[in-house]
């Protein structure tokens, strides 16, 4: 059995979201809603399951990661401010940037042995399997 990444409020948030859950992890950014949220690479081994998040312009300090229970929210908060002085003007740009995403994770994770790493501009998020989950080689059973 192949467990599957829930959403959360499904009968309000289809059709804001769409109405399936790979839509909305693998083919939908919301750029028609003009919203960036990083897209999220879910790829299951047979040991593990790996999120991996490429969001430009983020640093690894400016990610969250949390876990409540069975929910796994990845979330980000950035601020920017530019002042520009000039004798005869004072140009003042901000922004800011925010995004969260949440997974329920199956039973079949260990989620005590979470871990995550940053690398070239991806954050990755390794969820081990429960020993029990893990798949097991094919055997021969013999007839007696």
């Amino acid at each position: 059995m192949l467990p599957v990444f829930k959403k959360i409020n499904s009968n309000v948030a289809d059709n804001f979201f769409g109405t399936s859950i790979f839509d909305d992890l693998f083919e939908n950014n919301f750029n028609y809603l003009n919203v960036s949220v990083p897209a999220v690479n879910i790829a299951e081994g047979n040991e593990n399951f790996r999120l991996e998040i490429a969001a430009p312009g983020l640093e690894k300090d400016d990610y969250k990661i949390a876990l409540n229970n069975d929910l796994l929210t990845v979330s980000s908060e950035r601020k920017n401010e530019k002042e520009t002085k000039n004798e005869k003007f004072v140009k003042k740009e901000f922004s800011y940037s925010n995004f969260s995403r949440s997974f329920v994770l199956p039973e079949s994770v260990n989620s005590d042995l979470i871990n995550a790493s940053y690398k070239n501009g991806i954050l990755s998020i390794v969820i081990p399997k429960k020993t029990e989950a893990v798949a097991k080689e094919p055997r021969q059973i013999s007839i007696n």
